[in-house]
């Protein structure tokens, strides 16, 4: 945090983000302020800061900051004191121009946090041990954190990512009625987060599944949202490539582009002797082709990996690998038969 913002926050005496203390002796009560910041009750999602060498008024308690003190404090993170364990930077900082060590507790996702066994939250400017409601409101919070991938918000991204010509344009047309799109006078806004292509709220972020079917560029946000296609002049890996494409952009294009791409490649014969009509026989069938690759893009996952999906098409064969393996109970025994989805909502997405 930049020092402007640390030293509006040590002279604001009415925060619930804050707490200060002359010094370290009472190191019980500073791993209960760090387990009541990380549990964020009031779901303000931004840090609490403890200053140590602070008093209650803000001003300077001139405590001497030493790389002992600093060890001491930084060793409360997982002295197992506190589980889980938080997220939290200890720092010497020189505010107004007074030597102070400067505690900064993210919120936890896996909230409720513990010290000792009990919840510490904060109740205004003071700490308190959490009511069994209060320590169900924090576990419905951590419930509401696991969510499948493509209902993840994006914090880096803004709805300004968000193709709104497509959105219109492209997706509505194809999910609802004309005459429910005709009479529908809500906000863009709401519009997207209804169809979880972005969360509810004052300042609302794209979700993954936002950004992959109506983002501008889902690349910058999702490094492996793309198929790569290679056709080989032979069997092998090792064959020379008759014909190379990056196919990226949003589900629909991408998939647009893909048909295109099958049906330049595809070679279709013609036989106009032994029969009365001529009978044309394509190498592989569309159909089959393009649902196949479909199902590349909709079992992929995206977490842990930039890999794209490769379609490589050999001489006498095509291959089609997707990132990630089987997922949830899907078993080679049972392969092939309803399991569970990875990614439902790309699949009630696509076109």
């Amino acid at each position: 945090m930049e020092d402007r913002e640390l030293e509006t926050l040590l002279r604001d005496l009415e925060s619930d983000r804050t707490e200060r203390k002359a010094s370290a002796s009472e190191r019980d009560k500073i791993r209960q302020a760090i387990c009541a910041f990380a549990n964020d009750l009031p779901s303000y999602q931004k840090p609490g800061i403890i200053f140590i060498g602070a008093n209650d008024n803000g001003t300077c308690a001139n405590l001497p900051i030493t790389d002992e003190l600093l060890r001491i404090l930084a060793d409360m993170r997982s002295d197992g004191n506190i589980t889980p364990f938080p997220t939290m930077t200890v720092q010497k900082r020189n505010l107004y121009g007074c030597e102070l060590v400067v505690i900064v507790v993210e919120p936890s996702d896996a909230p409720p946090v513990r010290f000792q066994g009990r919840v510490w939250i904060r109740v205004g400017p003071r700490r308190a041990v959490a009511t069994e409601e209060e320590e169900r409101r924090l576990t419905e919070k951590r419930r509401s954190r696991n969510l499948p991938f493509d209902i993840w918000p994006d914090r880096s991204a803004t709805l300004d990512d968000l193709d709104f010509d497509l959105f219109r344009r492209v997706y509505l047309p194809s999910s609802l009625p004309a005459d429910v799109i005709e009479q529908n006078q809500r906000s863009i806004e709401f519009q997207l987060s209804s169809l979880r292509f972005a969360t509810v709220g004052p300042q609302p972020k794209p979700t993954h599944l936002g950004i992959l079917v109506i983002g501008k560029d889902p690349r910058q946000f999702l490094p492996g949202a793309y198929i790569q296609f290679l056709r080989f002049d032979g069997t092998e890996l090792t064959d020379s490539i008759k014909d190379q494409k990056e196919i990226g952009g949003s589900l629909p294009d991408l998939l647009r582009m893909l048909d295109e791409i099958f049906h330049a490649h595809i070679s279709v014969s013609s036989n106009i002797t032994g029969q009365p009509v001529e009978v044309r026989a394509p190498d592989y069938p569309i159909v089959a082709l393009q649902q196949l690759a479909r199902n590349g893009v909709l079992h992929r996952t995206y977490e842990g990996t930039n890999a794209p999906v490769r379609i490589n098409w050999f001489s006498d064969r095509i291959e089609i690998l997707s990132p990630g393996g089987l997922y949830g109970q899907v078993t080679r025994a049972n392969f092939g038969n309803p399991g569970v989805r990875r990614c439902e909502k790309i699949e009630r997405s696509l076109p």
